[in-house]
């Protein structure tokens, strides 16, 4: 191998390196905004339920008033 040749193979390395890392962090910080994503998921389905159990004991008490009168 002559030396141009060496040389030209270090950079494909080094830059191949530089693609892993910049893969490695980006992969962190979608695994970070997807926990985070999930947490906001799981708060926003139990303040859905929360409201849901909220309206049907509004609507019982008012169909419970309406029988009444």
């Amino acid at each position: 191998m002559e030396k141009s040749e060496i040389q030209q193979f270090e950079r494909q390395v080094e830059e191949l390196l530089r693609i892993c890392r910049r893969s490695r962090e980006e992969n962190i910080l979608l695994r970070s905004q997807q926990s985070a994503w999930l947490l906001e998921r799981a708060q926003l389905i139990e303040k859905t339920d929360l409201a849901r159990n909220r309206i049907e004991k509004m609507m019982t008490r008012l169909k419970e008033m309406d029988d009444e009168l």
